[in-house]
């Protein structure tokens, strides 16, 4: 695996030599000197973060979920949440203080971010959406999340992932 540190130097693992690919999630971690492990996993259509979680010999909490959701105006945004917990879409409209909340379409998922759903990462998205965290997520030392394609994860610092992203905490995980 590569380990990219913030002084922009690569040190190479002799265990594996895999192709990082430069995906836009990628270049947006680079580009604030973020540290992080990509981390590269065998994906399965609509395996989920099980997959991800079992096939890197991680505990599925400490996997991040990316869902594009929006509310009855059509307005989207992020939420991250853990990867072995559901969002309820209702408690979440009442903390948002909408109607309703509902995942957005994939093709529509895709427009808003530029990833496809199953690769969809909360950096550099194609527009800047608003981000909401569930509160746990926030007490684990570190996590795993997308990096902008299928089958690839970045392990990072939990901190690192909230100043980067300030995100909006949310209670709403069942």
């Amino acid at each position: 695996m590569l380990q990219y540190r913030r002084n922009g130097n690569e040190t190479e693992d002799t265990m594996a030599k895999e192709k990082i690919p430069s995906t836009p999630a990628i270049r947006f971690l680079k580009k604030y000197s973020v540290n992080f492990i990509p981390r590269l996993y065998k994906y399965e259509e609509k395996g989920g973060t099980e997959v991800a979680a079992r096939e890197l010999e991680v505990d599925e909490h400490t996997v991040i979920k990316t869902l594009v959701m929006e509310d009855e105006k059509r307005n989207p945004f992020i939420i991250l949440m853990h990867g072995d917990k559901l969002v309820s879409t209702k408690t979440l409209a009442r903390v948002l203080g909408s109607k309703s909340i509902t995942p957005c379409d994939p093709k529509v998922a895709s427009k808003h971010t530029g990833y496809l759903v199953g690769g969809t990462s909360p950096f550099g998205t194609r527009k800047e959406l608003p981000v909401y965290i569930e509160e746990s997520i926030m007490k684990l030392p570190k996590v795993l999340i997308n990096a902008g394609r299928r089958g690839l994860l970045v392990e990072m610092l939990t901190s690192d992932l909230i100043k980067t992203l300030r995100p909006k905490v949310v209670t709403v995980a069942y």
